[in-house]
């Protein structure tokens, strides 16, 4: 028989006796608190969702009128919208921003499922694997060091995803940069502002800028294919039906007239070789 067995029986062992003589044991006595106080707090949030719900008053346009506990949205929901950018709330903020960090196609699948996956795995295993009595922090060092690595690495993360500049402001700032840059017409400069403000650059890049998402390809260089500004304007109005398979919303939304400069300019952009 071990060492390490025979400590583990002494220590449960005094355990018992430690519970017998000052407590009561964890099961069932703290189990049925720790129960009876989740369910108080379940029961005070549906509550406080109701009294948010039920207080405010829905309208047929605009912002509802505000209840006890504010409003409940701040405009109709636009189901059909492509200038929206979402983002989540401020406590997935770190894996929103590991996305930024593992891009698509080739590394995106460890942000969203790797990284977090393992770290759960670990979380989980933990209290298997660590079953020592001892629990003053400065006798622990490999376990401190790891809580406050992850603590900083979370709090970083959280920090530079509620920070992080979305695709569209950057790209309207740099409409200037790319009609200077790649030579393009000035009939193009409408179709460029679309371009940075319609969502384009949430999945597509340009010039650097925008983020490459579910294989979406860069676009610096799209008119030197000549596909012509008609199939521009077919392409965004139906993209799966120009393009099979293709995982891009349509654009119809914006218009006959605003597809035909977002065509235009798609179809000035050749890169360095120049627009004009």
């Amino acid at each position: 028989m071990s060492r390490v067995t025979d400590e583990r029986r002494a220590y449960q062992a005094q355990y018992k006796e430690d519970v017998e003589r000052r407590g009561k044991a964890f099961f069932p006595y703290a189990m049925f608190h720790d129960t009876v106080m989740s369910l108080v707090v379940v029961v005070v949030i549906v509550g406080l969702a109701c009294v948010w719900y039920f207080t405010a008053e829905e309208t047929t346009e605009g912002p509802s009128k505000p209840g006890w506990l504010g409003v409940l949205y701040e405009g109709e929901a636009d189901p059909g919208t492509t200038s929206f950018t979402p983002r989540p709330d401020w406590y997935f903020y770190f894996l929103f921003y590991l996305l930024r960090i593992f891009k698509w196609p080739d590394t995106v699948v460890l942000g969203t499922v790797g990284i977090p996956t393992i770290l759960l795995i670990i979380a989980l295993l933990l209290p298997f694997l660590d079953r020592r009595s001892e629990r003053h922090p400065l006798r622990r060092p490999v376990a401190m060091v790891v809580l406050i690595v992850t603590a900083i690495s979370m709090g970083v993360l959280t920090y530079k995803g509620a920070t992080a500049e979305e695709a569209s402001s950057a790209g309207v700032r740099q409409v200037d940069t790319w009609m200077q840059k790649f030579n393009l017409p000035a009939n193009a400069r409408e179709g460029a502002e679309l371009f940075a403000v319609s969502g384009c650059l949430n999945c597509h890049t340009y010039d650097g800028t925008g983020a490459s998402s579910f294989g979406a390809p860069d676009l610096t260089e799209e008119g030197n294919r000549n596909r012509g500004i008609q199939w521009q304007i077919d392409h965004l109005e139906n993209p799966s039906a120009i393009t099979p398979g293709s995982p891009m919303p349509s654009f119809a939304g914006l218009g006959a007239e605003n597809l035909r400069k977002l065509a235009i300019f798609l179809e000035a952009s050749k890169g360095e070789s120049g627009g004009g």
